[in-house]
This record gives C-alpha cells, structure tokens and sequence, in this order.
C-alpha cells in the first residue's frame, strides 16, 4: 500500500517555475515507479512525466519536455516534479501517481494517486 500526498502547487505568472513535491508512505516506496499526470477542467487526464523505480530513466510528454524534470529520492520517499518556463496551457491539477513494475504513461496502469494540487499559470 502506498499513499501520496502531492504540495507545492499555486499561482505563476507564464515564464515562471513552480516544483510539485509528492511524499509517499510504505515501507516499498522505492519499488515502485512514479508518474505524474494532469487534468485541466474538462479534459482528459493526460500524461506528464514518469521515473523508474531506481530513478535512472525518465520519460516525459512532448509538452512539457525540456522544460520540466522529474526526479526521486529513495531514502526520504520523494518525488519531484521542477516546472520551468510554464505556460498558461500548463493549468492543471496536477496528481502524482506510482505503479508496480516498469514506468508508463498511461494512467489505467497506475494503482495509487495522490489528491492532487492545483497549477495556475497566468499570462
């Protein structure tokens, strides 16, 4: 069993930078691989960023790529999403998410989700 508690989120100008942090419980934390994904109001949830388990490969959607980094820590059972230069399509409530096995960038696959944290970025 995994919970996910995402922070972090808030108003940003476009151009700006925001860093979500996801703190996870359970003793298997680093077995798992972790996501995060967004849903703006009434779209789909859509895919965003994904680590391994061990942190050594990432993954990222076309949208957000070179613009923002995921990253883990193992021993305090966190992840990070960085957000640089976000932009007003970037408005989302954005959730952290983790999975058995190997990173993916479909949300079905994912067992536990955090409650998410609202991103808002002005123009």
């Amino acid at each position: 069993q995994v919970q996910l508690v995402e922070s972090g989120g808030g108003l940003v100008q476009a151009g700006g930078s925001l860093r979500l942090t996801c703190a996870a419980s359970g003793r298997t934390f680093s077995s798992y691989a972790m996501g995060w994904f967004r849903q703006a109001p009434g779209k789909e949830r859509e895919f965003v960023a994904a680590i391994s388990w061990i942190g050594g490969n990432t993954y990222y959607a076309d949208s957000v790529k070179g613009r923002f980094t995921i990253s883990r820590d193992n021993a305090k059972n966190m992840v990070y999403l960085q957000m640089n230069s976000l932009k007003p399509e970037d408005t989302a409530v954005y959730y952290c998410a983790a999975k058995k096995g190997l990173m993916g960038n479909y949300y079905g696959d994912y067992d536990y989700w955090g409650q998410g944290t609202q991103v808002t970025v002005s123009s």
